[in-house]
């Protein structure tokens, strides 16, 4: 039997887009609610000194690190105008979640019904990751959303291929994963199991002209890759944590992965059609492919770069689910439930305070300001999470050469005559990432000018912030 793309839902539910837009608000409830629990990291604040730099600023930035988030930069370079109050800053990770919603709701009416639909974005909503991209201020929900937007736009242009309006949007859609995340293009090799003979002209067309952003936040990236040269090199066996990644929850993950893997298989058996394999491959060739680049190119395996990969897994899910005999409602039913109970523990951690591993407030109430005391941290870039959360006077902060960090990276300019700045004074507070025991130049520096180490407090979380007062010896 020849493989066929499946068609459309029948004119007459068409009109049913009321699903959709209650199951993008529920998807944006959850995303949101999570905003104003937990600190910002180092990420979310690295994403606020960016964005309220000059473009020119930015540009510069660019060339140094960071170069593929500039699509991102800029968008928050305007975001930031109006604050960088922790629930503000989230804010469009949380629409982007609701936009991704939408989208996969209609996604899942057009390949099954509105059951599957409506499934596949209870579950999405129910995923301790999208708890946590979606109140993130970074660009991986805006990723999620391009990527679920590109395989709607996609069926879209398959089903009336003769509308070059259809292959335009497509087009634009893959442009846009381009701009969220480099690494979300390798969602795309997915979308080339469903071309067919009379497609493969304009679809190539719409993947070479929206591929064209990632050609060039590629090319900057490679040349940027010393700023990533701390990420590990992975071995196959780092794919057996996919499921967790996906999910940020191994139960739910495990779950999750079955029912879709075995949907996708009964989906085949049942109607011969490419999209089963599709939506499989958007799953699960990301992390082997990324896992490829890491081995070919550079080290790059960082499981939030697959955050993309989510929708697939509650699409299959979802579709898995509806395709019960007789009783699809009850199964739906079922599986959102068990999902939501097992992901209770992570949806708790991702909405604690210290939920992004970054307990900044808890560092500055460590810090108890005497005059004459000097304040020195082990990273300069760890100042800026300080100074974000400090509601007190802090000690003086005696390296510090301006309070525009510097144009190349999230450092500040500080000096480096560490006893000279230090001399005259009996108390010193250090605060740096890492662990009590941690042997950074900047600690060593204040032991030589004379200083011993009274006391200590460390974060929960590994490696997670270290707060040391110094006193004169």
């Amino acid at each position: 039997m020849t493989a066929t793309i499946i068609r459309t839902a029948p004119p007459a539910t068409r009109t049913l887009a009321w699903p959709a837009w209650l199951m993008a608000a529920l998807a944006f409830a959850v995303a949101i609610s999570g905003s104003g629990a937990a600190t910002l990291n180092g990420d979310e604040l690295a994403t606020i000194s960016a964005a309220q730099r000059s473009i020119g600023g930015l540009w510069e930035l660019s060339q140094q690190i960071d170069g593929h988030f500039l699509p991102y930069y800029l968008f928050m370079h305007l975001w930031v105008k109006a604050g960088t109050a922790e629930l503000w800053i989230r804010l469009p990770s949380a629409i982007a979640i609701g936009v991704a919603a939408w989208f996969l709701t209609d996604l899942g009416r057009r390949l099954h019904s509105t059951t599957a639909g409506v499934t596949a974005t209870a579950l999405f909503a129910a995923l301790p990751s999208v708890s946590y991209y979606g109140a993130f201020a970074r660009s991986y929900a805006f990723a999620a959303a391009a990527v679920v937007l590109a395989f709607w736009a996609l069926l879209r242009a398959l089903d009336e291929p003769r509308r070059t309006s259809r292959w335009v949007l497509y087009g634009g859609a893959v442009a846009l994963i381009c701009c969220t995340h480099l690494f979300a293009v390798l969602t795309l090799p997915a979308h080339l199991l469903l071309a067919r003979r009379t497609t493969w002209m304009p679809m190539l067309a719409a993947l070479a002209v929206g591929g064209l952003p990632a050609v060039a936040l590629g090319l900057i990236g490679y040349g940027e890759r010393h700023a990533i040269s701390w990420i590990p090199q992975r071995g196959p066996e780092v794919l057996l944590k996919f499921p967790k990644m996906a999910a940020d929850s191994m139960e739910v993950g495990l779950l999750l992965f079955a029912v879709a893997l075995a949907g996708a298989a009964a989906y085949w058996f049942i109607r011969k059609d490419r999209v089963a394999w599709a939506l499989v491959a958007w799953l699960v060739l990301p992390p082997v492919l990324l896992l490829a680049v890491s081995h070919l190119v550079t080290p790059v395996y960082v499981d939030r770069y697959l955050f993309v990969t989510a929708p697939a897994l509650a699409l299959l899910a979802g579709i898995a689910v509806a395709s019960v005999p007789r009783m699809p409602v009850a199964a739906a039913a079922a599986l959102t439930v068990v999902t939501i109970v097992l992901a209770v523990p992570a949806q708790a951690d991702v909405r604690d305070y210290n939920g992004r591993y970054a307990d900044f407030p808890g560092a500055v109430a460590r810090i108890k300001t005497q005059p004459g005391d000097a304040l020195v941290y082990g990273q300069s870039s760890e100042r800026k999470g300080v100074l974000y959360y400090a509601k007190k006077p802090l000690p003086d902060d005696v390296l510090l050469v301006s309070r525009e960090p510097e144009a190349h990276g999230f450092a500040f300019p500080e000096r480096d005559d560490v006893a000279a700045v230090l001399e005259g004074r009996q108390r010193v507070w250090m605060v740096w990432r890492g662990a009590k025991t941690a042997t950074l130049p900047r600690i060593e520096a204040v032991r030589r000018a004379g200083f011993e180490q009274a006391s200590a407090w460390h974060s929960a979380e590994i490696p997670g912030l270290t707060v040391a007062l110094f006193i004169r010896s």
